[in-house]
Order: structure tokens, then sequence, then C-alpha cells
């Protein structure tokens, strides 16, 4: 103690060695917060790319009151080249946007699809959302291009198979299929709907620019 009054800075720099381990100890701890290699303190900016915006709906196609379930009617009819407006248009005649309807002839969900029509186009699930509206729609646009885009022959066998229309030649004289031809036409507003790749019928039936698809 005496030799430290008397030579303080003697004392001093007996320590500074190790206040200058203590300094670099500190100094890599402020680094390694900062450092790409402990990214979850939150002091690193994110290098994660942002998802892609989603194609917004068109505002003159239907809406379910559900943004989630529209998106799913949009991609669906994206995908098969099915114009959305009239995927909805059927969805509202078939079950009013209900997930759980069931027919007394035994047709499931969103789309009424019937067991053998939900096998047939791969739906597992006829309550599931995704699954009955992908089905639904490839069996639309199935009988889209077996009757060359005639919406009311497709309508007619929708409802009552392709093979009553084939049968009748035409719409069945049955009153069920004619009111649900009549209805759904009228709501849909086009009597004929254009036999189109994908892509095509993005930009016929306006759900992408022109330019956006080049």
């Amino acid at each position: 103690m005496i030799f430290s009054r008397r030579f303080p800075h003697l004392y001093s720099a007996k320590f500074a060695p190790f206040a200058i381990f203590v300094l670099f100890l500190v100094a890599n701890s402020m680094g390694a917060l900062f450092s790409p290699v402990f990214p979850y303190y939150g002091f690193v900016r994110s290098t994660a790319v942002a998802a892609p915006a989603l194609p917004s709906i068109p505002a003159d196609i239907p809406t379910s009151g559900n943004s989630e379930l529209d998106r799913i009617i949009f991609d669906a009819g994206q995908r098969e080249g099915v114009d959305p407006r009239f995927i909805h248009a059927v969805i509202w005649q078939e079950s009013r946007y209900k997930t759980r309807a069931i027919s007394h002839a035994g047709a499931q969900g969103l789309m009424q699809l019937m067991p053998a029509t939900a096998e047939r186009f791969g739906c597992t699930n006829p309550y599931d959302v995704s699954e009955n509206i992908a089905a639904g729609t490839k069996y639309l646009g199935w009988l889209l291009k077996r009757f060359d885009g005639d919406v009311k022959l497709a309508l007619a066998g929708y409802n009552a198979g392709e093979g009553a229309v084939d049968k009748y030649n035409g719409i069945p004289p049955y009153n069920e299929t004619q009111n649900y031809v009549r209805k759904i036409s009228a709501s849909y507003g086009k009597t004929y709907h254009p036999i189109l790749s994908p892509d095509a019928a993005k930009v016929a039936f306006n759900l992408i620019s022109p330019t956006a698809s080049n």
C-alpha cells in the first residue's frame, strides 16, 4: 500500500495489461452482436427477399365476402383457363358459398360435387375448399371444351351430366336443369366461353394486362 501511494503511476501500469484485455473482450462482444453470425439480435438488416406480390383481383369479379376464398377461386380459374366470374356464378347457384353444403342427391361442398365427379377430378375431401374448387373448376373447363365453349350446354352437363346432354342433343327437358342453366347463364352474362390456354385466358378475361403476359 505504501508503494502504491508513493508511485501511483507504476501501480496503474501494473494493471494496464488487464484493462486492455477487458477492453478487447468488450469490443469483440459488441462486434459479435452486430455480426451476421448472430442475426437473431435484431441489429442486422434482413437480407431476405420479399415474396412477389399476388396479382390483384379485378374489381368486376364477384366476391364471396371472404378474401381467401376469392383468391382460391381466382387462382383456380387462372390455372384452368376458366373465367373466375363463371366459377363464382356456379358456386353461388350451387351452394351460396357454403363450404359444408350437401344436396338431397348427395352433392357436396361449395361446387356441389357428386362423389364420382369429385374422385374423377382428384378431390379426396369435398369439404376442403381448395380441393373442391380445384376439382369443380377442372370439371367446368372439361365441359366447356367438350361442348365447344357453349356455356349453356356446359352448365346442363354440370347439372345433369354430359350423358344427358348427349342423349337429348341439347339441354335436357328437366325443369331443374333448365332453370339452373337459365339462372347461371344470366348471372354470368355470357353464352360463350372461349377455349383458351391458361395464359391466353388471363388476357382474354382481363385477369392480367397484355404487357405483363409477355
